[in-house]
């Protein structure tokens, strides 16, 4: 049957960016749990001469910087997921707020490192049972965010089933990295913990802004695989090699026809869309081709050429 309607053929470039994540409301509740107990760290480290309690408080403070960022990405992405200026959605405004905190990782982490290496040259005199107390603190409040963010950082839960990957590739990687942050976190107050331990019954003190220095290398360590990450996804680089061989197979699998151009790209957490085209003897239509991919791979625009060999 004949339509003529031009509003049949078109469709929504929202890609799910309109619906509430599982994930917000964790994130803001992680912020906030996580900004208290930063300024009690920070506070507690120059009062007390911890440097490993003021890293821990600045290695936080870092991971609180890029949950807001990710947290803001979240409301941006859904206030303006229907905007027509962004030609694939909003899903890449939370890559963008990834790359940014990995930027701030770094600056962090050069900052800890600079005063680390002051505190091993001009060591201050340290409050140990205060301190030790305010680091085992941390290190509780950190495993508290870690359970919070634990479960959907993991399983992706909440979304319906067109929306979870035939290979796992379909979990929040917003609420992922929120999770490996304050995992991180808690690392670092271990690192705290076992210097002031070792700095009061050792006498170790240089321990102390030693393990600054190992907490600044596990920010920097983080902030530099954030920003490969992201910024391949920013610069549209191609996607995972599994989906697009899962892609060629698919089309290929009549022996006929030959996908002789293929582009896969993030316009989204795990949201790829597709441009690809193919040559055959006998081609189908292009929508043909289309049923023949796996509709369980996370691709929500595809678009395909099609083009017939020369007799």
């Amino acid at each position: 049957m004949h339509n003529d309607n031009p509003d049949t053929w078109q469709h929504s470039h929202t890609f799910g960016q309109d619906l509430k994540r599982p994930g917000e409301l964790r994130t803001v509740i992680v912020i906030v749990i996580t900004g208290a107990m930063m300024i009690v760290e920070i506070v507690a480290g120059i009062l007390f001469g911890s440097m490993a309690l003021l890293a821990d408080g600045l290695h936080m403070a870092s991971h609180a910087g890029a949950l807001s960022i990710n947290a803001f990405a979240y409301v941006y992405a859904r206030r303006h997921a229907r905007d027509a200026r962004f030609s694939f959605g909003t899903g890449k405004v939370n890559t963008l707020g990834g790359f940014s905190g990995a930027l701030l990782l770094a600056l962090f982490s050069l900052l800890m490192v600079w005063e680390s290496v002051h505190r091993l040259f001009s060591p201050v005199d340290i409050i140990f049972n205060h301190a030790i107390f305010v680091a085992c603190l941390g290190f509780i409040v950190n495993g508290i965010c870690v359970f919070i963010l634990g479960g959907d950082g993991h399983r992706g839960h909440g979304r319906s089933p067109e929306h979870h990957s035939h290979h796992g590739h379909r979990h929040d990687h917003n609420l992922r990295s929120a999770y490996l942050h304050v995992l991180a976190d808690a690392l670092t107050s271990v690192l705290a913990i076992f210097a002031l331990i070792a700095g009061k019954y050792l006498a170790f003190v240089w321990m102390d802004p030693l393990m600054g220095v190992v907490g600044a290398v596990l920010v920097a360590r983080w902030s530099v695989g954030l920003l490969c990450v992201t910024s391949g996804v920013l610069l549209d680089q191609q996607g995972p090699d599994e989906i697009r061989k899962i892609i060629t197979e698919s089309i290929e699998n009549d022996h006929d026809s030959k996908v002789v151009d293929l582009h896969v790209w993030s316009i989204g957490p795990n949201i790829y869309a597709v441009i690809l085209a193919v040559v055959a003897h006998e081609p189908e239509s292009p929508e043909g081709y289309r049923a023949r991919i796996p509709k369980d791979l996370g691709l929500d625009h595809i678009a395909i050429e099609v083009r017939q060999c020369p007799p």
